[in-house]
């Protein structure tokens, strides 16, 4: 490929983004467009609205890129939680690693690169995109050190960068556990598989097991009811109150002994009273006891008094048989997956390799149009497959468009069925947390990628040839270092054709935009639905952030033009996702910095394997002194990635216990126990409008979450900062959540 074509990619990425920015700058102002574009806002109330006409809203400008530039971590982390100032962490160490390898590779490896042969240099314009490549470089040449060199100082710093962030991302974590004092889920197992009695019911034989066992330290539990239509039901008429009350005009509320009276236009009403009475007066339902009706599952959560008595519990083989009694920590309230928790817990292992399989025959199915857009990067082989295109080839810009910029956009639409496909095989593998389940879709989505964008692609051609290079470990290096630098040109136009356009659309929220025009200009609905906010989509933007790292790595001293692209890419996405975590996404449930670790693991991974293509490119090259140098490279990042495993990746498997004994002796201290157990009883609220009012005391929702769970989960979220100072500065504060705004 040209670097003409280059040029052509880079041009029209360009102006999208112009375009596309600029437009949104105008749209955001737009008060028809407030629930695209500031959701979190709206579930927070904590939006103006204003309708009236100014010619500043039809201006573009640059205040939002300000906003975001202007935020502070910590305003991000009390507002929205770990798990999104962690991923801000990966793109901020991805900038520092990338702004120290574009400085190298642009100023000691591309003048190597280019000048590596003896050769008369065209117009730049007319180059070929390899000369600026490490295969311009002649074989045993001594210039070869300096990608060793650079090799090594972008490797060693990338572990320096990563060993501090773990050490701070892990500190931001064991805050976030000891400022969560009325976390319910620090006192609570989930235990399944319950051995069935036929002379007792489920919840007697839990009754008995831990009475028996863990007579000191059982307080109470709840049994899991399998759903039904009735709890259907109760949905449909919470989300119809949603309705009625967001459409009523200025009604006015008076709370009143036992409930509140709404008075206001002919279609308001008046609300039951409060929910524990409601629940107690059963001639209110007519003796409809709800949750009797429902059948009990052989899973349950169990209270325990203190939490480390619940982290023993959980860790502990329970019975001899292990496939009965499996205990695990219970998820916090508003992170549990309820409908997985009825699926019996000997079908686990049978799911996971079912799903394994799944998503593995998926993606031997998605090679069919990565060939395809392989074989457009290849002119000479596209014309010869279809040769009713060679006129239409030989034009130079149509060319250009079609090998420099068409693939990747291709490969760009299939991609988007991936997400989607891998949510519902998380799913369906019976995850107990919806963090759970994300974060598993996030392991799936990255997996996929990296596999299909960048192996295959390698690799391209037969699935045999494909599979079979990993079968010959001898072998990998030199096939590493014959085929990634032929593809590196691809990989280039791909971080400029996916990675600029897709943060473009991210602004934009095009999907959003369309369905908000459509229901109002055409349709003509001008009644405001009601508004579910949106949560940020780590299984799909991590993995496509890590993705571009991953690049990086195995790409920046073969293709050193991929680094300042890539920089570019890491600044824009900076200001872009944290201007959507503001204004867009709201944190309905935490993994507590969970994706640290597998953005940690991929960047090693990614600097490990970049170190076997170095050492594949050196020995083709016959450079014996620059693969040596190599081989310590990989030994010590090994070690390294060995060091940290040990030190830092148990924090984010289990809670230390001395930080759980402090806890519980300083509620124990302060009094606050007893008010713990009488909210631990209505803590896991399987449904819906039995306990609402019990259940925004800690912050927690049910499965549907709604527009007033999401504000009192937002002032009660574990871990959050504002109540972490509140709770350290008075020791014996009972925890209440308090929403304190600027």
């Amino acid at each position: 490929m040209e670097f003409s074509a280059l040029l052509t990619s880079v041009g029209i990425n360009i102006g999208i983004c112009v375009v596309l920015f600029s437009l949104y700058s105008i749209l955001r102002k737009q008060p028809s467009n407030i629930t695209v574009y500031f959701g979190r806002k709206i579930a927070t109330r904590k939006l103006k609205h204003c309708e009236t006409f100014c010619l500043d809203r039809f201006v573009p400008s640059p205040s939002w890129i300000v906003k975001a530039w202007e935020t502070s971590e910590e305003e991000i982390l009390a507002h929205d939680g770990l798990d999104a100032v962690v991923f801000l962490r990966i793109i901020i160490f991805s900038i520092r690693v990338f702004s120290i390898a574009a400085i190298i590779c642009m100023f000691l490896v591309l003048p190597v690169n280019y000048y590596g042969q003896e050769m008369t240099h065209k117009m730049i314009p007319s180059e070929s995109i390899n000369v600026f490549g490490i295969e311009n470089v002649k074989e045993n040449s001594k210039w070869l050190c300096a990608h060793c060199i650079a090799l090594y100082i972008i490797c060693c710093s990338a572990c320096v960068l990563l060993y501090f962030e773990y050490a701070s991302i892990s500190r931001l974590r064991l805050i976030h556990i000891t400022g969560s004092q009325m976390n319910p889920s620090h006192f609570t197992v989930l235990v399944r598989s319950i051995p069935w009695s036929p002379e007792e019911t489920y919840s007697e034989t839990v009754r008995k097991f831990f009475t028996n066992y863990y007579a000191s330290d059982y307080l109470s539990h709840q049994m899991i009811y399998r759903s039904s239509t009735v709890q259907k039901l109760m949905n449909d008429a919470e989300k119809m109150y949603n309705m009625m009350k967001e459409n009523s005009v200025e009604m006015h509320c008076q709370k009143l002994k036992g409930g509140c009276f709404c008075a206001g236009p002919t279609n308001s009403f008046t609300i039951l009273p409060s929910v524990n009475d409601s629940v107690n007066d059963k001639k209110l339902y007519g003796n409809m006891d709800l949750i009797a009706g429902e059948k009990e599952c052989s899973a349950a959560f169990v209270f325990f008094k203190t939490r480390y008595a619940a982290l023993i519990a959980s860790n502990l083989l329970q019975s001899a048989n292990p496939m009965s009694w499996a205990t695990d920590l219970a998820p916090d309230p508003h992170d549990v997956y309820w409908s997985n928790l009825s699926i019996p817990f000997k079908q686990l292992w049978i799911r996971k390799i079912g799903m394994l399989v799944a998503a593995t025959g998926f993606m031997l199915v998605f090679l069919i149009p990565v060939t395809i857009v392989q074989s457009m990067t290849q002119l000479e082989q596209l014309q010869q497959t279809f040769p009713f295109l060679r006129g239409f080839l030989k034009m130079k810009y149509m060319s250009e468009l079609v090998t420099g910029y068409l693939p990747s956009v291709i490969l760009i639409l299939f991609m988007y069925l991936v997400p989607p496909t891998m949510m519902t095989l998380s799913a369906l593998e019976g995850s107990i947390s919806r963090s759970g389940r994300k974060r598993s879709a996030c392991l799936k989505v990255l997996y996929f990628t990296i596999w299909n964008v960048f192996f295959v692609n390698v690799f391209a051609g037969s699935i045999i040839h494909t599979l079979s290079v990993f079968f010959s470990f001898k072998d990998i290096p030199a096939q590493f270092g014959k085929a990634v630098p032929a593809q590196a040109s691809f990989f280039l136009t791909y971080v400029v054709s996916s990675g600029w356009a897709s943060l473009s659309c991210e602004v934009m929220q095009l999907f959003p935009l369309t369905c908000n025009f459509i229901r109002r200009w055409i349709l003509r609905i001008k009644i405001e639905p009601i508004y579910e906010p949106l949560a940020f989509p780590y299984h799909t933007e991590v993995p496509r952030i890590l993705l571009f790292g991953f690049l990086g790595f195995t790409c920046s001293i073969l293709a050193p033009l991929i680094t300042p692209f890539l920089l570019f890419y890491f600044f824009l996405a900076y200001l872009v996702y944290k201007n959507q975590i503001l204004n867009v996404y709201i944190s309905k449930y935490e993994t507590g910095g969970q994706f640290w670790p597998i953005a940690h693991n991929t960047t090693i991974f990614a600097m490990v394997l970049a170190q076997v293509i170095a050492l594949g490119v050196f020995s083709l090259k016959e450079s014996p002194v620059a693969s040596g140098f190599i081989i310590p490279l990989i030994i010590g990042t090994l070690l390294f990635h060995e060091y940290c495993r040990q030190r830092f990746r148990p924090i984010f498997r289990n809670t230390a216990a001395e930080v759980l004994i402090e806890m519980d002796r300083k509620d124990e201290q302060c009094g606050r126990m007893e008010e713990i157990y009488r909210r631990l009883r209505t803590a896991y609220c399987q449904f819906t409008l039995l306990a609402k009012r019990d259940c925004s005391t800690w912050g927690c929702s049910s499965s549907q979450d709604t527009e007033n769970s999401v504000t009192d989960a937002e002032s009660a979220r574990p871990g959050n900062p504002k109540q972490v100072i509140e709770l350290w500065n008075d020791p014996c504060h009972l925890g209440e959540p308090v929403l304190i705004n600027k």
